[in-house]
């Protein structure tokens, strides 16, 4: 590892420049293509789009350009939908899945799921794909619920949706590497953050099992309207919080 690169990842700001160093030079066939790796890191391009993984609950997730990059908080949505769904065979549904990574973070703990997920953005469902289909999971471009087959009606266990929930007006304040670099699409919640959330929510009851249930990560002053929200389609509202990743998970009984 060259003295050089972690001085260039260093003097661009880049806190963990001696790991950030590392994993580029391992990512990297030769010095051609390393100092390209670096040049992209420098001007602000997230690591893991660099690299074109993530780490995320343990597992490296495939991840690349205009994709979401999964984010450590939501390790407690992965928590929380592995114990909801029990023992047996199940049906398990991502919705705005990204790069797949909170699917394929569930199958590694449950080992007997049938996965389906969806993505309104391309480069995120390419990214499902590749997670993915070494789980057999099925991968749909679409809009939420549109793409999934009429057959899953009914019959879903647990409904993943780590939907976005980022205010519109506070998109702005976001760290660049995220406002610059992954899908308005994927941060952008509306006026109070909650406008996808409440089409999930309306949506939900006809896709879950009676005792399914719907999770969705949410901001913690968030949590009245989102109780609202899913009580308002029908369903039983519950909140989870962990102040030790800073993540706030509302989840949705049928």
């Amino acid at each position: 590892m060259s003295d050089l690169i972690v001085a260039r990842l260093r003097a661009a700001g880049c806190v963990f420049a001696e790991e950030e160093a590392r994993l580029l030079t391992e990512a990297a066939p030769d010095p051609a293509r390393l100092d390209a790796l670096v040049a992209e890191r420098v001007r602000g391009v997230p690591l893991e789009h660099v690299v074109g993984w993530a780490e995320f609950c343990g597992l490296r997730v495939a991840v690349g350009p205009g994709v979401f990059v999964p984010r450590h908080r939501t390790e407690l949505l992965v928590h929380l939908a592995t114990a909801a769904l029990g023992p047996g065979r199940r049906v398990l549904v991502d919705l705005a899945c990204g790069s797949g990574a909170i699917a394929a973070a569930i199958a590694h703990r449950h080992g007997d799921l049938d996965i389906h997920a969806t993505d309104i953005e391309p480069a995120a469902v390419a990214a499902a794909h590749r997670n993915l289909t070494p789980l057999a999971g099925a991968v749909y471009e679409g809009d939420l619920f549109d793409p999934l087959p009429a057959g899953l009606r009914g019959q879903v266990d647990v409904l993943v949706a780590n939907v976005p929930y980022v205010p519109s007006g506070a998109v702005g304040l976001l760290p660049p590497e995220a406002r610059e670099h992954e899908p308005l699409r994927a941060l952008d919640g509306g006026a109070d953050g909650l406008d996808v959330l409440r089409r999930v929510a309306a949506g939900a009851p006809a896709w879950l099992r009676p005792g399914g249930t719907l999770l969705s990560e949410i901001g913690v002053g968030q949590i009245d309207a989102a109780k609202t929200a899913l009580t308002v389609a029908g369903l039983a509202p519950e909140v989870v919080t962990d102040d030790d990743l800073d993540a706030t998970v509302i989840l949705g009984r049928r």
